[in-house]
């Protein structure tokens, strides 16, 4: 079991066909994720020099793709990741406005080394967040409504499941979007064109 898909999210982003509109769920309520930490070992990219901890909050006037994943993962991960490297591909000279975090789920083997190679082939500007306890990641977790569970069976072998949505943030902490698996490049395309140009006409 690779992720967990939360069907009635999907049924709700196909819906939205109107090019003007966001294409991913917006709630009425967004979620407010501005006080959440989740400890940074980021040790590649632009993102290299940094204090412990990462605050789930863009950089100001920017936007943060934050997703919660594993670097073995045989597909949602990827898949999500590349919409996400393409989507901010199209915005041209603004995808430099828009940055990656992810945080494992699977803290025994996405070691810091590992998680930085990994999502170095995604994005030049990431935040590799590894939590420093279960406890850590939970609490982050919770405030996202994500989830997430490693087993292991008798012969070794490991299970992963996760929740597979991706959350688009600013720089107060508010989720502006959240995109659930499935969302392609396109939808995520529009979706960051119209928030940056809301956070340009608000400056």
């Amino acid at each position: 079991m690779a992720g967990v898909v939360l069907p009635m999210l999907m049924i709700l982003a196909s819906c939205r066909s109107d090019a003007s509109s966001m294409r991913g769920i917006v709630r009425d309520e967004p979620l407010q994720v501005g006080a959440v930490t989740l400890t940074d070992v980021t040790a590649e990219g632009e993102f290299a020099d940094h204090g412990d901890l990462f605050t789930m909050r863009a950089q100001a006037g920017e936007l943060l793709v934050m997703y919660f994943g594993y670097t073995n993962c045989p597909d949602l991960c990827p898949t999500t990741l590349a919409a996400v490297r393409t989507a901010t591909k199209n915005l041209g000279d603004d995808g430099a406005k828009v940055d990656l975090a992810m945080a494992t789920v699977d803290l025994e083997r996405d070691t810091p080394e590992v998680l930085n190679g990994y999502l170095s082939s995604f994005s030049d500007h990431f935040h590799a967040l590894h939590a420093s306890s279960q406890d850590e990641l939970e609490a982050a977790e919770n405030a996202f409504l994500a989830s997430s569970t490693v087993t292991k069976d008798a012969t070794g072998k490991i299970e992963v499941g996760h929740s597979a949505t991706a959350y688009v943030i600013d720089d107060t902490g508010s989720v502006l979007v959240e995109w659930p698996f499935g969302i392609d490049n396109k939808a995520m395309t529009n979706d960051l064109k119209i928030l940056l140009e809301q956070i340009s006409s608000n400056n």
